[in-house]
């Protein structure tokens, strides 16, 4: 990858490989990042496997088009993006969420059971759920593009991605970056760099899957990341023990989402700014920031200029004041 280029180029004189920020065995951040997804598809195979006779379902369609379409499908295996193929070509690639029996539900999570369902897009009327699912997408593979950016020798941990409304400009995710790095300021070269990491990734057209599983799984996806598992046990305590992870291509996070349907949902994507946050640890935390539209949404170049600096502005995770810069995200141009 270009960004991995730049980093050798800042450091091109170490070759010795630093130990991970946890006390674990060395293993590469491709090797980690491996092992997340191997336990992850383990864990999918095996839940599939409980349930060996196929059972029917009965989902109706009650959106505005093709209203009372009936579709019978499999338990535990149909997802809606399933039932939006017996649909249309259109269903498949405008759907961002789908609503089941009036809650939100990821276009690719199995249906469990007979449901309604109506599928939403950017254009609905109240898109404020999509539009969380579609700023929640792009942290997440923001934080899959940093992960993949630098070589071995300089370690990189996943901290999350904090949730904050669109309203706050941009989307983050948090990292902590080898102690070698802390010196180290991103330049606009890097930050393109990534951007361009991020836009061959959307090109990939990769599903978000989902899975729910017990704690006990998520805390062996995510055993060689300690905030991970501390947010493994803080969610289990107010889930009855149950964790929710997501998937696209191979990378593996905690997110309760629901999550955009696929990747190419994505349009212009730029990583525009990364941030020193205050830490009372010893490791350094950076907040790595974004800026995203969908694919079928436009803007006006100036009006992408200056959301642009707007992101580039550190974001907390408090909700941030109404500003007239609020009015600026609404001018945007149907395709």
């Amino acid at each position: 990858m270009a960004s991995v280029r730049l980093v050798r180029g800042l450091w091109r004189g170490c070759s010795k490989r630093f130990i991970s920020i946890e006390s674990t065995p060395q293993l590469s951040t491709a090797e980690i990042a491996q092992r997340r997804n191997d336990l992850f598809t383990k864990e999918k195979e095996r839940q599939l496997s409980l349930n060996p006779r196929i059972e029917k379902i009965e989902v109706k369609h009650v959106g505005k088009s093709h209203p009372g379409t009936l579709f019978i499908m499999n338990k535990g295996l149909s997802t809606p993006y399933s039932c939006a193929m017996h649909l249309s070509e259109w269903y498949t690639k405008r759907s961002v969420l789908a609503l089941v029996d009036g809650q939100h539900w990821d276009m690719y999570r199995p249906l469990t059971h007979s449901c309604e369902i109506q599928f939403l897009t950017f254009k609905d009327e109240d898109a404020e759920e999509v539009n969380k699912a579609y700023w929640r997408s792009c942290a997440m593979i923001l934080g899959c593009i940093l992960e993949q950016a630098f070589k071995d020798e300089y370690s990189i941990t996943l901290v999350k991605a904090p949730e904050v409304p669109v309203t706050s400009g941009a989307f983050c995710y948090d990292v902590i970056l080898d102690s070698k790095l802390d010196a180290w300021t991103p330049t606009e070269e890097n930050l393109r760099s990534l951007s361009k990491d991020a836009f061959r990734l959307i090109q990939k057209d990769l599903p978000f899957e989902v899975l729910d599983v017990d704690a006990k799984v998520a805390l062996e996806i995510f055993e060689y990341n300690k905030y991970k598992q501390d947010m493994v046990e803080e969610r289990a305590q107010n889930s009855k023990g149950v964790v929710t992870v997501h998937r696209f291509g191979d990378f593996v996070d905690i997110s309760e989402g629901p999550h955009i349907s696929r990747t190419s949902l994505c349009d212009q994507y730029e990583v525009t700014a990364a941030h020193n946050l205050q830490s009372s640890q010893s490791e350094l935390r950076r907040r790595f920031q974004g800026i995203s539209v969908p694919y079928h949404l436009k803007l006006y170049h100036t009006i992408w200029h200056r959301l642009r600096k707007r992101s580039q502005k550190l974001i907390t995770e408090r909700r941030p004041k109404e500003t007239n810069d609020r009015n600026e995200i609404t001018n945007i141009e149907p395709a």
